[in-house]
């Protein structure tokens, strides 16, 4: 079995594209344990959903003040309030077991602050943060919302940065539960031309920085399917898994 030290030197990642929120979910859950059993190292999910609200486990449902038809709403095991999710919007999921110095959840909030600011700078954006508050700021507005979970000190949920996402959708809620908070994104801050996978290169290397990687994994869909799911989805370890059909497809898109 792998030492904490060797785990903590690299980062594997996994661009999933655009995936269903449950399915990403069950994903994620996946993921957590098989790196609670050091079967994996810590791994960042690099991912978009179509569209979906979600709320943390302690969040105020009036915090919603106009649902969105055919827009499905979720109540999950992150922290903080309610939030939107959706194209054009780069969501990151780490995987990450804090071990030694690094079970602090407040130091790891920061550095995924850090990770997203540091990204933003690639694009000449000047972003930081906003004293008793979690998250990314540029200017007046919130760019980067953050609400975490943690499982026998390995993470899940993480981060969503707005790329080119359409803003409109964040005004049938209060985001994150702050009173007047608008939001805005890279597009909306005169960079249109930037992509959402423009961006994940950037988080990619900003995310490895702030957390002391000294060296990126970059996983093949066949490669993570056989780590975190086992060599056969359809054989018994999916029931040991207990892997769902919407998790399976993702993997099974990327055989075609």
């Amino acid at each position: 079995m792998d030492s904490p030290a060797s785990l903590m030197a690299a980062l594997s990642v996994a661009r999933l594209g655009l995936v269903d929120y449950a399915a990403a979910l069950e994903v994620q859950n996946a993921a957590v344990a098989a790196r609670m059993r050091d079967e994996i190292g810590d791994t960042l999910l690099l991912l978009e959903h179509p569209h979906v609200y979600t709320l943390g486990r302690g969040a105020d449902a009036s915090y919603i003040i106009d649902a969105v038809p055919d827009v499905p709403i979720y109540r999950v095991s992150r922290g903080g309030q309610v939030t939107y999710h959706g194209p054009g919007q780069l969501i990151g999921y780490p995987i990450v077991k804090l071990t030694g110095a690094r079970r602090d959840v407040s130091r790891y909030l920061r550095r995924l602050e850090q990770s997203l600011i540091d990204g933003l700078g690639e694009f000449g954006i000047a972003a930081g943060r906003r004293a008793g508050m979690t998250g990314v700021w540029a200017g007046p507005c919130k760019i980067g919302s953050i609400g975490v979970g943690i499982r026998r000190w390995v993470t899940l949920h993480g981060f969503a940065l707005n790329v080119t996402t359409d803003l409109g959708y964040f005004d049938a809620i209060v985001p994150c539960g702050i009173e007047g908070c608008r939001m805005t994104s890279i597009a909306a801050l005169g960079n249109s031309q930037v992509t959402v996978a423009d961006f994940a290169d950037a988080i990619e290397r900003s995310f490895a920085k702030a957390f002391e990687y000294d060296q990126i994994v970059w996983m093949r869909p066949e490669g993570m399917k056989e780590q975190v799911l086992g060599p056969s989805i359809a054989s018994a370890n999916q029931d040991r898994m207990r892997f769902s059909q919407g998790a399976a497809r993702i993997f099974n898109k990327w055989e075609v």
